[in-house]
C-alpha cells in the first residue's frame, strides 16, 4: 500500500520501509512520529479513502542537506558576496501504512 503525504510544503509517495529526507520536524533519533495529512492512499491501480489511513514513520536523524551557494553581483559596481546556506532536514522512515 502506497500514500501521498504533504509535510513541509511538500508532498511525497511513501511505502512501508521507505526512506525520506523532509524539512525538519521536532523529535531526536528513534521517535515514532505520525504524519498528518495523507491526501491520497491506494494499493495498485485501486485507491483507498485517505481519511482512514494513517502514516507512521520514525526518526533517523536530523541533519543538514547539501551546501547551496548564494553568489550576488553587480555588473561594473565592484560588488561580489558570496554565502552558503545548509538547510536543516529530518531522515524518516516510513513505518506503516494503514
Amino acid at each position: 500500500m502506497f500514500a501521498i503525504v504533504r509535510t513541509g510544503g511538500k508532498q511525497y509517495r511513501v511505502a512501508a520501509g521507505d526512506k525520506i529526507a523532509v524539512e525538519k520536524l521536532a523529535g531526536e533519533a528513534g521517535d515514532k512520529i505520525t504524519l498528518g495529512e495523507v491526501l491520497l492512499a491506494g494499493e495498485g491501480d485501486s485507491l483507498a479513502d485517505a481519511a482512514k489511513i494513517t502514516v507512521s514513520a520514525e526518526i533517523i536523524a536530523q541533519a543538514k542537506s547539501e551546501k547551496v551557494i548564494v553568489f550576488k553581483k553587480r555588473r561594473r559596481h565592484n560588488y561580489r558576496r558570496r554565502n552558503g546556506h545548509r538547510q536543516q532536514m529530518t531522515l524518516l522512515r516510513i513505518v506503516s501504512v494503514a
